[in-house]
């Protein structure tokens, strides 16, 4: 390879890292599109940039070349996620590149959306503009881990978060568990539900906590009356709960509450793709629905904050799973882990 496609490679890199940079300016925003940022640079200097900020918006390429105008012309446009080929709320992005006049298109990685599916690249590419796939895709996808997992298996990305003492333990043998983790972990917590599309809890939960389960954090570089507010869904098996406006239990007095009073939890997390367009799910629950979602293999990430306390032995465990031998265990590959305040947040990836 020439130092010259060195230096092209390092250029496309260090272009789609900023255009990275942009996508997350919508990571909260955008639901139940995917985040996406543009970045489009002339002569080695960027002329424009742009995100998506919310579903019904022009999407980022838009904003980027309303930002370059004319210097566009022959200019590289750098996309998180291939430009879209077809007309919806907003037309179609790959056209309003070769509108534009763009000489060569730098694309992160495909749209799996059979709406998309390489034809935004099709369209590119029969226009004569050099389209380029594959730079920093890993960084890209991690934005829209739950968008890109729906679209191919048409199953939601689900987190699954727990908050637990040194020996793994929930709450007392009460139920008592505020708070366990500090405020750090607590406001790290609304991170989690800010890119959630829905949150699935227990009635017993509900019953024990009576939890808002919402987003109100001031501290996310966004109003939250700019994040739409995550789908709460109750699995109510026995029937215990129900819209009422003057429940004592908060969850109940909104009417968009979701009752899944079926055992199939995978029909659920499919109903929730299909009905709701509810992409990345968050569960909130106790021991018996995280064993179930666990024992299932339907978690993709368990997220644990774990405070640096003993509850002992009668409190409550963090998950109800009963492996018979270590053959049996579940294992997890520690993703990354850092310390918020006095706790420790551990992300993990099943093996």
């Amino acid at each position: 390879m020439t130092n010259s496609n060195h230096s092209q490679d390092d250029n496309d890199r260090y272009f789609m890292m900023l255009a990275i940079e942009q996508a997350k300016r919508g990571l909260y925003t955008t639901r139940p599109n995917p985040a996406v940022g543009c970045v489009i640079v002339q002569a080695e200097e960027v002329v424009g940039q742009g995100f998506h900020p919310k579903a019904g918006q022009p999407h980022a390429e838009v904003f980027a070349l309303k930002d370059a105008g004319t210097r566009a012309v022959g200019a590289t446009a750098y996309v998180t996620l291939e430009p879209c080929s077809h007309t919806g709320r907003t037309p179609p992005c790959a056209l309003g590149l070769i509108e534009a006049g763009v000489k060569r298109v730098v694309i992160a990685g495909l749209d799996p959306n059979p709406q998309v599916a390489g034809r935004g690249v099709g369209l590119l590419k029969q226009a004569g503009i050099t389209v380029s796939v594959g730079i920093l895709t890993t960084q890209a996808e991690a934005l829209n881990k739950g968008f890109l997992k729906a679209m191919r298996t048409q199953m939601p990305y689900v987190r699954l978060k727990i908050a637990t003492s040194l020996d793994g333990r929930t709450a007392m043998a009460s139920g008592e568990s505020k708070w366990i983790t500090g405020a750090a972990a607590r406001e790290d917590v609304q991170k989690l539900r800010a890119q959630s599309s829905a949150i699935i809890t227990g009635s017993e939960t509900v019953i024990i906590d009576n939890p808002q389960l919402n987003v109100r954090s001031n501290q996310l570089g966004v109003n939250a009356a700019q994040i739409p507010t995550p789908k709460v869904v109750i699995l109510d098996r026995r029937g215990r709960l129900e819209y009422d406006l003057q429940s004592n239990y908060q969850l109940c007095q909104h009417p968009e509450t979701l009752y899944w009073r079926t055992e199939s939890l995978i029909d659920l997390l499919k109903n929730l793709v299909k009905e709701h367009q509810c992409y990345d799910v968050l569960v909130e629950a106790g021991a018996s629905v995280a064993g179930s979602f666990l024992q299932q293999q339907l978690v993709d990430e368990l997220i644990v904050y774990q405070a640096p306390c003993l509850l002992g032995p009668q409190a409550r465990p963090m998950v109800d799973i009963n492996p018979l031998s270590l053959a049996q265990q579940l294992r997890f590959d520690i993703q990354c882990h850092e310390q918020l305040g006095s706790d420790l947040k551990l992300t993990l990836l099943p093996l």
